[in-house]
């Protein structure tokens, strides 16, 4: 079983370097907030398998704790794009 939480922990890690080059190009903001948002997701999946793979208990609330922060940048991010967009409109 740990051999295969590795490899999949790699193969998720290939996907987050691919996502990096991603963003690099990514033209406009909202591209790079999925990109993040990726992150956070992959991010927690590879914690989750590194803490099974390795017994370490400690890596599940690492991978926790990067799972609320990348959905709270989510949300500041999508009231930012809602107000910007109420903006434009009242100007209009």
């Amino acid at each position: 079983m740990n051999g295969i939480a590795l490899t999949v922990a790699f193969f998720l890690l290939a996907n987050l370097v691919i996502a990096l080059l991603a963003a690099a190009r990514g033209p406009t903001a909202a591209d790079r907030m999925l990109v993040a948002l990726l992150f956070g997701s992959t991010g927690t999946g590879i914690l989750v398998l590194l803490a099974q793979a390795m017994q370490q208990s400690a890596l599940v609330d690492v991978a926790l704790v990067l799972a609320l922060l990348a959905a709270i940048g989510g949300i500041a991010f999508a009231r930012r794009a809602w107000q910007e967009n109420r903006a434009e409109h009242r100007d209009d």
